[in-house]
């Protein structure tokens, strides 16, 4: 299983794998190339995804995406805090991303 020490080396070893897209979590969908691309829950598969603890707070922890979406051709990442719970998404987005 890989792991990496912070966000950074993460994010940077998942583009050489291919990852290269940026998503944004939206309501109901993942964004990409400014919206040119709406991802639904059903159009993606969460192919990896890594925890990474903040050093002095708790508040800096975050989760590292690797997502495909062989409908699209699409690979990117998703970057969001724990509290992604806490953020105004579907059911269907809450259940994919847990």
């Amino acid at each position: 299983m890989e792991s990496f020490d912070n966000l950074v080396e993460g994010i940077n070893e998942l583009k050489n794998q291919g990852y290269v897209e940026d998503f944004n979590l939206k309501q109901n969908c993942l964004e990409c190339r400014n919206g040119e691309y709406k991802v639904f829950h059903n159009e993606f598969e969460i192919d990896k995804f890594f925890r990474f603890e903040g050093d002095s707070s708790p508040d800096d922890s975050s989760i590292l995406y690797a997502i495909s979406s062989d409908k699209y051709n699409l690979k990117g990442v998703l970057v969001n805090s724990y509290g992604i719970y806490s953020e105004d998404i579907t059911d269907e987005m809450l259940d994919k991303l847990k």
